[in-house]
């Protein structure tokens, strides 16, 4: 059995101490795969396929892309912008908007008078409402007096 130092200078001797220290070295799978091969032998399989007779097989098994083993580029991954940035149809875009916010707050603002519109008639109302009581009041202690009076004067 080997000590840790023997392991460790074997481990020197066969990677690069460039290398060792800022990559990892992952051995590639069958064809050139990045990962290993993942498929299931055939009792692993749990997919089946009616052979006839009221028996069963495992299915058959996928073929393997044809593109294993190439990078794919990163145009090919994801959707690239068409145009370049600060292009005049994103300052076109970014000005729509723009206008697009100022109308919603605008609508905004005039829902907002409307309800204080609404509270005002409100509060009139019941302003105009007390007043009239009021006076209503006034009226009925006026005639109650002037009642009193000629009470008094027969």
């Amino acid at each position: 059995m080997k000590t840790w130092t023997q392991f460790s200078s074997n481990l020197i001797e066969v990677y690069d101490p460039e290398v060792q220290g800022r990559s990892q070295i992952r051995k590639s799978g069958e064809g050139g795969r990045v990962g290993a091969n993942r498929k299931k032998s055939e009792p692993e399989k749990r997919r089946m396929k009616a052979v006839g007779g009221g028996k069963f097989a495992p299915a058959k098994t996928y073929k393997d892309r044809k593109d294993i083993g190439s990078q794919r580029q990163r145009s090919e991954r994801e959707q690239q912008p068409t145009q370049a940035r600060g292009s005049a149809a994103d300052a076109q875009k970014a000005a729509a908007k723009a206008e697009r916010k100022k109308a919603a707050q605008a609508r905004i603002a005039a829902r907002k008078k409307k309800k204080k519109k609404k509270k005002k008639k409100g509060k009139q109302k019941k302003y105009h409402l007390h007043i009239n009581l009021l006076k209503h009041q006034v009226k009925l202690e006026q005639n109650v007096i002037s009642n009193v009076v000629k009470v008094r004067e027969c």
